[in-house]
């Protein structure tokens, strides 16, 4: 059954509830016997899926229980604004609104109330499955039917949460903004809670919320906190813990450069050391190490790695350290080996553990294809035959001391500058090419509609990748030259956004490393990624074309295990508007007006010094590009 489907059926129910002319005491409807339940074809994995744009099934229900008065219905709608802004369902059921609709024929007697909790009760279950958050704000005064409000849910398998918005009579009174406490006072409401009806306190609430002293706001952080806690909603990447480090400080450091001096040496490649400032800076977390075995198979096979908490963490590329067979008998029965680069120390490898290098089905697992034109498949078919994994104390930051260091911000010191700014949300945007004005309006657009739904300041970690890349790719320092161009011309707001180094290697694995790219990022504090189209692909090293499905990347992260936290924002493409004179998002219904400018086309401009469409561009930015291609012009002539 269709998502619209199931939407027309809880319509067709509330609708037929409606239409019923039910009496107070309810005893003379007909019950019917004829009935049996219809079972969905859509799963509520699969229905996670489609609903909101923070992946997972999040259906549950929250209700909250007060005095009139007590911020119910306050609180409800703060979250139901914040839930919505963060991509996640959820729909505020109120009482006054649900007594004016659906329940209008029910007064306030017992029975009355009883029935009111019932359909509303059973209205909620149909959400929560829907993979709604159903937010309820009913005062409910009797236990009985919030026992009753809970067993429908809990006969579905469907969370349920009571909150006690325990606000003092006193307080609900002097706030009376409906005036009826005052006329339950004057006698003109009979049966008013808290003063002529009773109101049975919960006695085990899932929480307690005291408004009396506290802003809607903080009540709201509240019950944020609960749904975190309860794995309904993803918790915030930035108010998570800090990411842990691999690296020595002070007298420990001290000690272990005395002893690597003492501990037979592994020589280790630029590339690996790369991989070792990913591990030590927490971008792989929480791995502690160059993987083990166990935890490469996993990796290989699986795409991430189960805790031993059962917790599934996505890992998607194998971060190993390979060596050669002559080494691998040198150090095999060694307890601790010093990784040294270019005879200087750089971390110590404790309990290691060897095995096989098993080259083509890593390749094939990995790449999907094994062909040593991949280029880095050929830079594994050079590498050793062994594995070595095991943990590692890394000693003291890795520099590359090449004028660009300032801008390799690791994890933590990112989640310290978007606390700084007062970010509310992160979006990521991972490139290894120039900035061409299509892209400034995919990060710009993303922003405005962040914007839109809520958020108060959006920060862009503009993210270009600066560990290898294949010869052809436009070289770091270039590219961050570039990139900066952009921020000076004001493309892109230089105050909403932080320019940073991720020091990874690309593999050009397409899908499977793109899973990675996000997981990384996730684990530097963003909570929404950018995925462009074809990312981590290239051509088919045999017979040209895309290695790889250009739209599987973002397919894949939508679905993919340990990122369900992640917001995915798609990529629109855009084009050079010969209308207009800009890029702007391609528009099918005027095809004609629109020039996709590809890469070989641009690289080919530069070379030959020409501009491209105005617009295209930032100026000073396709200066630096023209600039670096001309040069390579003038080498190859030389």
């Amino acid at each position: 059954m269709s998502l619209q489907k199931r939407q027309q059926k809880l319509i067709d129910t509330i609708e037929q509830i409606k239409s019923q002319e039910w009496g107070p005491k309810f005893n003379c409807i007909q019950v019917a016997t004829n009935v049996r339940e219809q079972k969905h074809q859509v799963s509520r994995a699969k229905r996670g899926m489609a609903i909101g744009s923070t992946r997972g099934f999040r259906g549950s229900t929250v209700w909250f229980t007060g005095f009139s008065g007590a911020g119910k219905t306050s609180i409800a709608f703060a979250l139901e604004a914040l839930l919505v802004s963060k991509g996640i369902p959820a729909y505020g059921l109120d009482g006054d609104n649900i007594r004016t609709g659906l329940n209008k024929n029910l007064g306030f007697s017992k029975e009355d109330r009883e029935e009111n909790i019932r359909r509303v009760a059973e209205v909620a279950k149909l959400f929560a499955d829907s993979g709604v958050l159903a937010l309820c704000s009913f005062v409910s005064p009797f236990a009985e039917d919030r026992d009753m409000a809970r067993r429908i849910h809990k006969e579905c398998d469907l969370p349920f949460l009571e909150v006690f918005v325990d606000t003092p009579l006193a307080v609900c009174e002097s706030r009376d903004v409906k005036g009826l406490y005052k006329k339950a006072r004057d006698g003109q409401i009979k049966g008013f809670t808290g003063i002529t009806q009773e109101y049975e306190k919960p006695e085990n609430p899932d929480l307690i919320v005291k408004t009396e002293n506290e802003t809607i706001e903080e009540s709201t952080l509240r019950v944020v906190q609960l749904l975190e806690e309860k794995g309904i909603i993803p918790r915030s990447s930035q108010d998570s813990d800090r990411v842990p480090e691999l690296f020595l400080t002070g007298n420990r450091l001290s000690h272990a450069l005395e002893e690597a001096a003492a501990l037979p040496k592994l020589p280790i490649t630029n590339v690996d050391l790369q991989w070792l400032q990913i591990l030590a800076e927490g971008w792989a977390a929480p791995l502690k190490g160059f993987m083990r075995e166990f935890e490469y198979l996993q990796t290989l096979h699986f795409n991430c790695i189960t805790q031993p908490d059962g917790t599934v963490v996505n890992q998607s590329v194998p971060i190993v350290l390979a060596l050669t067979s002559n080494y691998k008998s040198r150090l095999e029965n060694c307890s601790a080996i010093t990784l040294e680069r270019a005879g200087r120390p750089v971390a110590i490898l404790r309990n290691p553990e060897f095995f096989p290098h098993r080259k083509e089905e890593r390749y094939c697992r990995q790449f999907g294809i094994c062909n040593p034109g991949h280029p880095y498949i050929k830079m594994i078919e050079e590498g050793g035959d062994w594995l070595v994994g095991g943990n590692i104390e890394v000693l003291g930051p890795i520099k590359w001391d090449d004028g660009l260091d300032e801008y390799r911000l690791t994890p933590n010191q990112l989640r310290d500058a978007f606390r700084q700014m007062g970010a509310d949300a992160v979006f990521a945007f991972q490139l290894r090419n120039p900035i061409h004005n299509g892209h400034a309006l995919l990060m710009t657009d993303t922003h405005k509609q962040l914007l839109e739904r809520g958020f108060k300041r959006p920060v862009l970690l503009l993210h270009p990748l600066g560990g290898w890349t294949k010869d052809d790719d436009v070289p770091l320092p270039v590219r961050i030259n570039q990139h900066l161009a952009v921020l000076k011309e004001g493309v892109l707001q230089a105050e909403n956004t932080i320019l940073a180094i991720f020091p990874s290697p690309m593999m050009y694995a397409g899908p499977t490393e793109v899973q990675w790219h996000a997981k990384a990022r996730m684990n530097a504090g963003a909570n929404l990624y950018i995925v462009g189209r074809d990312p981590a692909g290239m051509p088919h090293p045999i017979h040209g074309g895309d290695l790889y499905d250009p739209r599987h990347g973002a397919q894949v992260l939508k679905m993919a295990p340990g990122l369900l936290e992640l917001e995915i924002v798609p990529f629109r493409v855009a084009a050079y508007d010969t209308a207009s004179g800009r890029m702007d998002f391609f528009d099918p219904t005027r095809k004609e007006d629109f020039d996709f400018i590809s890469g070989t086309r641009m690289r080919g401009l530069a070379r030959s010094g020409k501009e491209p469409p105005s617009g295209f561009m930032a100026p000073s930015a396709w200066k630096v590009l023209s600039e670096y291609y001309q040069s390579l012009k003038a080498m190859a002539e030389n």
